[in-house]
């Protein structure tokens, strides 16, 4: 029997803004989860937060998890610079076991709330080289937690939905866009400032600027002063 509850990751970019609308439209009760990891700076919780209310999920939690305390990435690891570019290759952004982590807890917290699916921003075409952003990845992640998880073996499968995986930046802010979500409370920047406000040179900065221009829409992000943006 379908519970009609879900977990939304939630980081507070567009991508999981979309992605918790689209869980709403489908007329989920929605638990949004997100993650204080270690990253450079906390704005995206605060934006998280404000996405979340402005949804009204049933339940939003905040998870602590230092993944600074490994480093190895230059959202986690100050000596590390964030790159003007996602450049070639496997970028520095990129997170070590990032989204291991949170597809985990996210599963953990679903079996707890005995949900039927969790939802996440994954996507693979605008992605900037993350191993972990890939269909393959996901899939193999979807048959480990069949395997290793109370609810799927007793006969309720918990399903792993990535609705964004193949959509492009522009095609997520238009259906963004239909289903009324408020870009604006979003922060996506790589080294936002401690208010939210974006750098401009960053990867994460470039693709959002692109996709709202490829839209033919606003780009409602605020900048940081002196920024090329």
């Amino acid at each position: 029997m379908s519970t009609g509850r879900s977990v939304v990751l939630l980081s507070g970019g567009m991508d999981s803004a979309t992605v918790l609308a689209i869980a709403r439209a489908a007329d989920e009760e929605c638990y949004a989860l997100s993650f204080d990891y270690g990253q450079r700076h906390t704005a995206e919780l605060t934006a998280a937060k404000r996405v979340a209310a402005a949804n009204q999920v049933a339940e939003h939690r905040v998870m602590r998890i230092d993944l600074g305390g490994i480093g190895g990435s230059a959202l986690t690891d100050s000596a590390i610079a964030v790159p003007a570019s996602g450049g070639t290759g496997i970028p520095v952004t990129y997170v070590p076991a990032r989204n291991t982590v949170f597809l985990s807890l996210g599963l953990a917290w679903a079996e707890v709330l005995d949900a039927d699916a969790i939802y996440c921003g994954i996507n693979a075409v605008d992605f900037s080289g993350y191993p972990d952003c890939r269909p393959e990845y996901l899939a193999a992640f979807q048959r480990m937690a069949n395997l290793a998880t109370r609810r799927a073996v007793e006969g309720a499968r918990l399903e792993f939905r990535a609705p964004l995986l193949d959509l492009s930046k522009r095609e997520i802010v238009a259906l963004g866009a239909r289903l009324r979500v408020d870009f604006s409370l979003t922060v996506s920047c790589y080294q936002a400032s401690a208010d939210g406000a974006a750098c401009g040179v960053c990867d994460a900065c470039e693709l959002r600027r692109q996709g709202f221009a490829q839209a033919g829409m606003a780009d409602p992000t605020r900048y940081q002063s002196g920024s090329s943006a």
